[in-house]
């Protein structure tokens, strides 16, 4: 099935279906993007950014939120 079939779909579901669907995908899109992020931290692609936060942190530059 093609990008623009799946599409055609959905626009062609019922209201309580297209509920079900959006939670599904919702909680899909969650999943990658969690597995994505495990995977950068692993990979130490966040370190730098760490590094400054804390810096920042010590030298003050940080606000409350």
């Amino acid at each position: 099935m093609q990008v623009h079939e799946v599409i055609e779909n959905v626009k062609n579901l019922a209201e309580d279906e297209l509920r079900i669907f959006s939670k599904c995908f919702e909680e899909f899109e969650q999943e990658i993007w969690c597995d994505e992020f495990e995977k950068d931290v692993k990979n130490g692609k966040l370190e730098k950014l760490a590094e400054q936060a804390i810096k920042d942190f010590r030298a003050g530059r940080c606000q409350k939120l």
